[in-house]
């Protein structure tokens, strides 16, 4: 009896969740079609137009939204890599060097 409670228990969540990732996929599918559908207007008038406020960090300081890469990376040669990772450890080990002294004395 008890395994015939763990199999209905388990199809109830398995039927939610599946019923959950259905939804999910509409709603993604009808927001890229709308916003298909507005390619004309610029980010920041989407957002109005549609009541939505956007990211706090896609804005700066005085509210205009970045048109700007928000990361960027530059190449660095193995050498280059490995010379700051010494430092680094380097710089750790004297730290925790003059901790280490402080406590013996």
């Amino acid at each position: 009896m008890l395994h015939l409670l763990y199999i209905l228990a388990f199809t109830t969540i398995a039927f939610l969740a599946v019923r959950n990732l259905i939804c999910s996929l509409l709603t993604v599918g009808l927001e890229s079609q709308s916003s298909s559908l507005k390619r004309g207007l610029s980010t920041c008038d989407s957002y109005s137009q549609s009541g939505r406020i956007p990211h706090p960090e896609l804005l700066d300081e005085s509210g205009n939204f970045i048109d700007e890469p928000l990361l960027v990376m530059r190449s660095v040669n193995v050498q280059e890599a490995r010379e700051q990772l010494d430092a680094i450890y380097n710089f750790e080990l004297g730290s925790n060097g003059e901790i280490q002294d402080e406590k013996r004395k």
